[in-house]
């Protein structure tokens, strides 16, 4: 008999990342972007053809924000970065795809931001940074005439046009003060609208959808700590409240036309659900899925529902649903040669932090035949998004390794309620931190790890609270890796993109004003005691967190005679978009955690 040996836990590292997708709207054709032969292109899918084989659609080996199909089958519109810079400029592709040609791009430097096609294809509506960098401009271009005018200008925050009416008489934008605090607003001609009663109170708005050339519906949290369904009537200026959910905030909107019917993700803390709203009798049925995180919907004139989806032991994969019911997985991204019930689905667990509130967290445990006795504390990233029952690559093949995941959706999470969801809002490095140090004694109590088998690693907001905890609590933990965390409040505030520098009071704080906090909650305050071995890993395109955040706490450490590691990826970003440098930074962590057992 053929034995065959024990799966090796670099069959993880081949799994691939689908960004977003789109369909034609004869659903003969499926577009998305995937990393599958390397680095992120644009694939195809031929879905009324039989074999569903998927085909490249466009080389160019740069990540995109989104497909559009035009109505009459003559070209399709993308975007591109470059090497993870975030300055994405659009493109064109020949409708059975090609090599992308520039049609709206400028200076490198510039951001090209794609938002509306129009009914009939010829005019492409995007935000752009050039000429108003902090706010950014809208404007639309004429592909029949080839002009290109300038329809909207961004004042006092980031600003960008989120919808057109079908008539394009009507436009809804987006005033971005915070990721907690915008306005939403109708700009018809000379007129300019707010959607929800009082613009000047905090709250979100977002998600617009035209049901008709006069009518909005959208998703906000204005009174209310669950983000709900809004209705707002352009002739009688009213506005209403149409649905909500209890503890659920409702995260995405999608419109069918033909039965007037509302789709509707809501997240209630680690997962999704899905859900149809009919507007003609109220009715709301939640569709049984065979994912539990949703992060992209499409819904086609047929009634077809289209999801990106994922769960924790299922890599990103696209299905199809005719009746809500059953659905068809288009896509086949898998672990190779391993199935799902090699993977490890974790559990969710609560406890209390240092104010008696209640913190919920994910508990990856390794599986028996696997585990090595230690436990990785990951603190997620954001600060304001949350650590979900969705796939990583990474995080299985930790597990396979035989290590445990402990991640908790400490205060500023979302999934939680708005209210949560604030609280780490000019307090990073405080509330945050000790919900993060509750967590390890948890873990510590429980018996699940101790001092000497606990690895402490954390990406972007995560690889700060990684390199503050470390800081301020190094007996808690063996050894630390930080994936471009911001190791310094004051320069990280003044690094940003132009674009992040106006909500940074109101989210991290003013470098003036709030001095004292600024020191108290930098990391790099507390170099006397980072103490444990590191390993530092940064993109040096990284328009989030700039190369010198990384730079400066690895010479500062290293100067002090600190056992530190220090990678740095050229050719990326705020991520990995590359699978080559994925696997090299999943490669480097586990020989890291590794070499540092015992």
């Amino acid at each position: 008999m053929i034995e065959f040996p024990k799966p090796t836990v670099e069959q993880f590292f081949r799994t691939y990342t689908i960004s977003h997708f789109n369909v034609s709207k004869d659903e003969n054709k499926l577009v998305f972007a995937t990393n599958i032969n390397g680095t992120m292109n644009l694939w195809a899918m031929d879905l009324k053809e039989g074999s569903k084989f998927p085909y490249q659609f466009a080389q160019k080996g740069e990540s995109s924000n989104f497909t559009a199909f035009d109505p009459e089958g003559k070209f399709v519109l993308t975007d591109f970065d470059s090497d993870g810079d975030e300055n994405y400029q659009i493109y064109a592709l020949p409708y059975e795809g090609g090599i992308p040609k520039p049609l709206i791009t400028g200076k490198p430097e510039d951001k090209y931001l794609f938002s509306h096609l129009s009914e009939d294809g010829k005019r492409v509506y995007y935000n752009t940074s050039v000429d108003n960098p902090s706010f950014f401009n809208t404007r639309v271009k004429d592909l029949e005439n080839d002009s290109d005018t300038l329809i909207y200008e961004g004042e006092k925050g980031l600003t960008h046009l989120a919808v057109v009416s079908e008539n394009e008489e009507a436009q809804v934008y987006i005033r971005m003060f915070a990721n907690t605090y915008n306005n939403i607003f109708v700009q018809k001609g000379e007129e300019t609208v707010f959607l929800t009663p009082d613009p000047e109170k905090v709250h979100v708005s977002f998600e617009p959808v035209f049901t008709d050339d006069n009518t909005v519906y959208f998703l906000t949290d204005y009174d209310s700590n669950y983000q709900y369904i809004a209705k707002f009537d352009l002739n009688t200026k009213k506005f209403e409240k149409v649905f909500e959910l209890e503890e659920e905030s409702l995260s995405t909107l999608e419109y069918h036309k033909e039965t007037n019917t509302l789709y509707i993700v809501s997240e209630k803390g680690v997962v999704d659900k899905l859900y149809q709203y009919s507007l003609d009798n109220k009715q709301l049925i939640e569709m049984d899925t065979p994912f539990e995180i949703v992060e992209q919907l499409k819904v086609m004139k047929s009634g077809n529902v289209y999801v990106l989806g994922r769960t924790a032991t299922l890599p990103l994969n696209i299905f199809v649903s005719s009746n809500g019911k059953e659905w068809e997985q288009l896509t086949t991204n898998r672990v190779l040669g391993m199935d799902e019930s090699q993977l490890v689905d974790p559990e969710v667990i609560t406890y209390p932090s240092f104010d008696g509130m209640e913190i919920e967290a994910l508990f990856f445990k390794a599986k028996p035949e696997n585990a090595n006795g230690y436990t990785v504390f990951w603190p997620h990233g954001g600060p304001q998004a949350s650590e979900r029952k969705f796939f990583r690559a990474m995080f299985q093949s930790i597990l396979y390794r035989g290590y445990n995941i402990f991640a908790p959706n400490f205060r500023g999470s979302t999934g939680y309620g708005s209210e949560f969801v604030k609280m780490v809002e000019r307090d990073w490095g405080y509330g945050p931190r000790l919900d993060n140090v509750e967590g390890v004694k948890w873990l510590f109590d429980q018996g699940i790890s101790d001092p000497d088998h606990l690895f402490l690693v954390g990406g972007s907001y995560g690889g700060y609270m990684a390199l503050l905890l470390h800081g301020r609590h190094p007996e808690y933990f063996k050894a630390v890796i930080d994936i471009f965390g911001p190791s310094n409040l004051f320069s990280f505030v003044e690094s940003v993109p132009a674009e992040w520098k106006p909500i940074m009071d109101r989210w991290v704080g003013d470098p003036e004003r709030d001095k004292e906090r600024f020191i108290r909650d930098s990391p790099d305050t507390y170099l006397d005691s980072m103490t444990k071995p590191m390993l530092v890993i940064q993109g040096a395109k990284d328009p989030r967190v700039v190369k010198a955040e990384s730079d400066q706490i690895v010479e500062k450490l290293k100067a002090k005679g600190r056992d530190v590691e220090y990678y740095v990826l050229e050719d990326e970003g705020h991520g990995f978009s590359k699978k080559e440098n994925e696997i090299k930074v999943y490669t480097w962590m586990l020989d890291f955690l590794d070499k540092h057992q015992g």
